[in-house]
């Protein structure tokens, strides 16, 4: 099965509307029929929330979270390995701490990152990504 891992930038192109919307949504309905697999770190969901927050407001960020909550995206958590993966990757290479958890978990799960974020042309001899144009 397909394994799919969303960034910030997938999660934002979504909700906003933005270049990249269309396919974020393609994949939600896939995952929807159990197609495939389509992962979030829980470390990005917040960093999804606190940009639509400072953005939009406190009511909007409720209601992405409530959205989220109810789509057949998996919600992966900070465990202590995926901690020390990220610290690993976040060592290695110049990505954000919290991209540096979208790309463990897309090692960890042998998935494909969804992103339009150049910060991860960094790792791309390490994962495979789709790039949202």
């Amino acid at each position: 099965m397909s394994r799919f891992v969303l960034d910030t930038y997938a999660l934002l192109a979504y909700f906003q509307d933005e270049t990249g919307a269309d396919r974020v949504f393609e994949l939600l309905r896939r995952a929807s029929q159990e197609e495939i697999e389509v992962y979030l770190s829980r470390i990005n969901l917040g960093e999804f929330l606190y940009i639509v927050e400072r953005r939009q407001g406190s009511e909007k960020a409720r209601h992405a979270l409530a959205l989220l909550e109810t789509s057949p995206l998996r919600i992966a958590e900070a465990t202590r390995e995926r901690v020390l993966a990220a610290a690993h990757l976040k060592a290695r290479y110049p990505i954000s701490y919290a991209d540096a958890f979208a790309v463990a978990l897309t090692r960890e799960r042998n998935a494909t990152l969804l992103t339009g974020d150049p910060e991860f042309r960094a790792v791309e001899a390490i994962i495979a990504i789709e790039w949202l144009a």
